[in-house]
């Protein structure tokens, strides 16, 4: 860290993972909410539709399943989606119980917004980390979300 006074409490380095990573998460939870309001999508729906930048037609299950989250959380945000008209869901042909779910002409539209603004907190975030700084940071990232993957498999 730089010469700026840290605003983080003190603790010892295997106490304060979890802090910072609920202090990074809060933050970029601000962040989406404020700069996709306008759009009348929030940070509960990003991660779904996003999702369905890459495999439209997947079915709530999957939605689910892929998400980590119970059912409730994800029929929640995709009737948001569908009411803001960024998605709509349709009978699965093969299971007439299910639901998938396929992104809108206006929702493939904010593809490129969502880009620019996450890319913008990425730049954030990362502000005056050198190269070598950001290349270590994402590498021990995927080590910590690796080991919490693994232990909870």
């Amino acid at each position: 860290m730089s010469q700026k006074q840290s605003r983080l409490p003190e603790k010892k380095a295997h106490e304060s993972i979890g802090h910072r990573i609920s202090v990074l998460y809060r933050f970029t939870k601000i962040y989406v909410d404020r700069e996709m309001a306008e759009h009348g999508i929030g940070s509960g729906q990003i991660p779904f539709l996003m999702t369905l930048f890459h495999r439209d037609g997947v079915s709530q299950e999957v939605l689910t399943e892929l998400h980590n989250v119970d059912k409730a959380t994800t029929t929640r945000a995709i009737n948001k989606l569908e009411t803001e008209g960024y998605v709509v869901r349709k009978v699965d042909e093969s299971d007439r119980r299910a639901y998938r779910v396929y992104i809108t002409d206006k929702g493939m539209k904010m593809k490129p917004v969502f880009r620019r603004k996450l890319k913008r907190w990425t730049e954030i975030l990362l502000k005056d980390f050198s190269k070598s700084e950001r290349a270590a940071l994402l590498t021990l990232l995927d080590r910590l979300a690796e080991n919490a993957f693994e232990y909870n498999d």
